[in-house]
């Protein structure tokens, strides 16, 4: 996403870094003027774009210049600023009260992505520790209450569902007793949409809405239709009061204009964005973050924070006491890999990475990763333990399984030895650290002069004894 606004703010930047300390009023105008119609390609709306450059304009010209910074890195802190004022600002996460069963109602156009977004959310509350229950109150579209309860059933979620009949406010009216019942702390209604905005549905959502008393309003809209996300989240906020928005197929847009626009045209934030299909590509929506890979500073916390949802801190350990003692194995790899790829794909991943947000060959080495897979798995497991007992018989036979040539198969041998190699000149690094300051290594921190010294005589007496052994 953003790929095109990321690009041209770059460009604008790095053009502004060749001027030096020559930075004029007509400079920055004229670079602004790229960044305009950049925003504008991206679908931002016209009264955002038209605000943030202002606001922008405003601020850049007449900027005391300071001597610690460059001019250009004034222009970035600028704009870096007022892009998390356009996105919102601060993270808003949802408000839910602890002492009643809240009630999260979703609501949207059809093709939105409403009901399977419920049950991300609900994967994402119940991994926070609290008790959702999904609340079928769909009955507009064939096989909506079918596709909940196959979700819930996949998640381990109750579902709440009637087949009787009754209207969505009963449904709901009964589901939040239901919830009571079952000792479930969050009840998520999956509201029926329509293709287009009429009067039907907004006189159900206000009888639903009247019936549930929710604690939150969330609008799930579609990121990829544009303008068209903006439009409908102004119409929802003008009749129900929606809380917050949640846009979905984020991950699919390289414009990005609908993110940028909506909490300036409704007033309402972003609380949730989509970034894949799976049921745990749902994240909260922090606007100082996504400034940062909007400027191509990538995101190490979220980066962080993915890292330690797929890996636990033992497995950290393991790995890392592994690499340090050249015992790493091409299982060991292969399970590595497979946790890199459960993070995303690996183009967002270096996006979250300092200076790699427009690395190009990111789509090249998704293949890669493919191949590298299929070459591990041909493998017996003696062969992934121990690889140096593959000769040309085995390697023939392990390119047949991965369908690649044998030169591949030697290829990613001889890398995977590097890797090792590379490992092993760390760990060496390690222990000369530790003889240049000695205890530095195991305890985490630099001895005392009296530490040091006791420990040199202690060597010096060890070496004796060597030596007195010897003879």
């Amino acid at each position: 996403m953003f790929e095109t606004l990321t690009e041209t703010l770059g460009n604008f930047f790095n053009r502004l870094r060749m001027k030096g300390n020559k930075l004029t009023e007509e400079n920055i105008r004229e670079g602004l003027r790229e960044v305009r119609l950049s925003l504008l390609e991206a679908d931002v709306a016209l009264p955002a774009v038209k605000d943030f450059i202002n606001r922008v304009q405003e601020k850049a010209v007449g900027q005391d210049i300071l001597k610690s910074v460059s001019p250009s890195q004034q222009i970035v802190k600028i704009v870096h600023d007022e892009l998390i004022a356009l996105l919102g600002g601060t993270n808003e996460g949802l408000a839910l009260p602890t002492d009643r069963p809240a009630v999260v109602m979703m609501c949207g156009l059809q093709g939105s992505g409403k009901t399977t977004t419920a049950a991300k959310l609900a994967l994402f509350l119940k991994n926070r520790g609290r008790r959702p229950m999904l609340v079928a109150a769909d009955i507009q579209r064939p096989a909506a209450v079918d596709q909940l309860e196959v979700l819930g059933e996949e998640l381990k979620v109750p579902v709440f569902a009637d087949r009787s009949g009754a209207t969505p406010p009963d449904i709901c009216r009964r589901a939040v007793q239901e919830a009571t019942s079952r000792g479930c702390d969050v009840a998520i209604l999956d509201t029926a949409g329509r293709l287009h905005i009429d009067e039907p549905l907004m006189q159900e959502l206000d009888a639903v809405k009247k019936a549930a008393s929710p604690s939150e309003i969330l609008l799930v809209c579609d990121a990829m239709t544009g303008q068209d996300a903006v439009n409908s989240a102004k119409a929802f906020n003008n009749r129900l009061g929606i809380t917050g928005v949640i846009l979905t197929k984020l991950d699919g847009d390289a414009r990005g204009g609908a993110a940028l626009s909506v909490r300036h045209v409704t007033g309402r934030p972003i609380k949730f964005v989509g970034v894949g299909e799976k049921l745990d590509r749902l994240e909260e929506f922090h606007p100082e973050r996504m400034a940062t890979r909007i400027l191509g500073m990538g995101d190490v916390i979220s980066l962080v924070e993915k890292a330690q949802q797929v890996i636990s801190q033992e497995e950290a350990v393991k790995l890392q006491e592994k690499m340090l003692k050249e015992t790493l194995s091409l299982e060991d790899f292969l399970n590595q890999l497979r946790t890199v790829r459960r993070m995303g794909s690996f183009k967002d991943v270096l996006a979250m990475i300092p200076g790699f947000a427009s690395f190009k060959g990111a789509d090249m080495d998704e293949r890669q990763f493919a191949q590298v897979e299929a070459i591990i798995c041909s493998m017996t497991p003696e062969e992934r333990k121990h690889p140096e007992i593959i000769g040309a018989s085995r390697r023939q036979r392990i390119a047949r399984g991965s369908g690649v040539e044998p030169q591949e198969v030697s290829r990613f041998l001889r890398e995977f030895r590097e890797i090792t190699r590379q490992f092993g000149s760390m760990a060496r690094a390690v222990k000369f650290m530790g003889r240049l300051v000695p205890g530095m290594a195991s305890t985490g921190r630099v001895l005392s002069k009296e530490e040091r010294q006791a420990i040199k005589r202690r060597r010096k007496l060890e070496r004796e004894n060597r030596r007195r052994s010897r003879r």
